[in-house]
């Protein structure tokens, strides 16, 4: 690739993580080329990109999205240069990779040997390893052999995790607290993980109670250059999928931050990373940190650091796939302003968490100042039970965390949502806690509210 920048890309997304790609493609004078499904005609994605292809039909519309080659060749015919892969689906496969750089096309991620060191959690946790990082006791495991799956499982102790080796988002992951729960949680997760990865490989490892989850966004080029735009807070999840997070962390000790963000730059440099990543770390009451995966795509929280830091994440990735140097210092002295909060909206039953299918006959979100809205949806569109129910991003930037917070419950109010079920009751519920409010939340916290 010579160093100019692309003319042209194709995203192999949806929804609005393709809409949210297409912005910055307009701001760089990029033609964006939209993918679909079956069950997306019309979509708001493919009618604001300046192409946009028909994917071929497969089983399910999701596995319109999972094949590779289709991708590719969809890009070559339309004469893009490059694919973004966006997150979910190929995001983080090798595969992908793969057929890009077979057939000559420019993967935004990382080269194909690192996304597959990277795509498998264990192998990725072994890694960080022996870069002297900190990770939690664990095993690989089979799901048909539950013999040496006890055993392991008996080494480590309960509680444990059943986690898919090829996947990432808390799809499948299985909490184990007692050995009777050992057998189902393996044939679940397993099962989740082949129907989400392709790929039914698992692994356990030792579950942290009352956790938070910290997370450092990391960005590469092919030149040397590393930096790090500083940590996440995602510690408010439910199903093990996150739900609100904030930038920068709450409460977080700052020789802690300072090691986190360093342990994740060193790991990146080490393992010859390129792009965008997330290195993933939880933290217990006693400030111990673990590394548990590394994300090597786009992050759904991205915004948030975005909006602290004012580097368009995305913007840095097409640079880098272009053989480009990071503009990172240019525009940004290294230090985060105000704070971030993220609310992930979604078409589901606040009770249960069941997704609610339907057809949006109302969706009004607000236009205030310092609130970010990304979404992928309008009024008369058709929320699908083929694809995550994520409706919008609401993001809320204060110059104090409070003002942050205090924007956030406004935006909130506003949101005006009918057709389908929400999940609004249970953002408000998580912003009042007492434990949210100070900033001192866990992992548990969004389950704890229906207790």
């Amino acid at each position: 690739m010579s160093m100019l920048m692309f003319t042209k890309i194709l995203i192999a997304n949806r929804g609005e993580i393709a809409c949210r790609i297409v912005r910055t493609c307009r701001k760089l004078g990029i033609g964006a080329v939209a993918v679909y499904s079956s069950a997306e005609a019309g979509s708001m994605h493919a009618e604001l990109a300046d192409e946009s292809f028909a994917l071929p039909e497969r089983e399910t519309p999701a596995g319109a999205y999972l094949d590779a080659h289709a991708i590719v060749d969809i890009a070559v015919r339309s004469g893009a240069e490059a694919i973004h892969p966006g997150y979910g689906f190929l995001s983080e496969s090798p595969a992908l990779a793969d057929e890009c750089a077979r057939r000559g096309v420019s993967f935004v991620g990382p080269r194909p040997d690192v996304a597959r060191l990277m795509a498998d959690k264990w192998a990725a946790r072994r890694k960080l390893a022996s870069l002297g990082v900190p990770v939690l006791p664990g095993a690989s495991v089979q799901a048909d052999d539950l013999p040496a799956a006890t055993a392991a499982a008996n080494e480590i102790g309960l509680p444990l995790m059943v986690k898919a080796t090829d996947g990432g988002g808390g799809i499948g992951m299985q909490v184990v607290e007692s050995a009777a729960r050992l057998p189902r949680a393996l044939r679940r997760a397993s099962s989740s993980a082949l129907r989400a990865f392709g790929s039914s490989e698992v692994y356990i490892e030792k579950r942290v109670p009352h956790a938070r989850h910290i997370e450092v966004q990391i960005i590469a080029d092919e030149h040397g250059n590393v930096r790090h735009l500083w940590e996440r807070e995602c510690s408010a999840q439910r199903r093990h999928q996150k739900v609100i997070e904030e930038a920068p962390a709450p409460s977080l000790p700052p020789a802690l931050r300072q090691s986190l963000v360093d342990m994740s730059a060193n790991a990146a440099r080490e393992t010859d990373y390129v792009g965008a990543g997330t290195f993933e770390f939880l933290v217990d009451d006693e400030q111990s940190a673990w590394f548990i995966e590394a994300n090597t795509r786009l992050q759904v929280e991205h915004g948030i650091t975005e909006t602290v830091t004012g580097v368009d994440i995305v913007e840095q990735q097409l640079r880098v796939a272009a053989g480009l140097p990071l503009s990172v210092d240019a525009a940004w002295d290294g230090t985060t302003s105000g704070n971030a909060i993220e609310c992930r909206l979604y078409a589901e039953d606040p009770r249960t968490f069941i997704p609610s299918p339907g057809a949006l006959d109302a969706f009004d979100l607000p236009a205030l100042p310092n609130l970010r809205i990304d979404s992928g949806y309008r009024a008369g569109d058709a929320v699908t039970p083929y694809f995550d129910p994520m409706l919008a991003k609401l993001i809320a930037w204060g110059e104090s965390r409070a003002d942050a917070l205090s924007l956030m419950a406004s935006a909130l109010d506003a949101t005006e949502v009918s057709g389908v079920a929400t999940n609004i009751p249970t953002l408000r519920a998580a912003l009042r806690h007492s434990d949210f409010i100070a900033g001192r939340y866990s992992t548990d916290l969004i389950e704890s509210l229906s207790h």
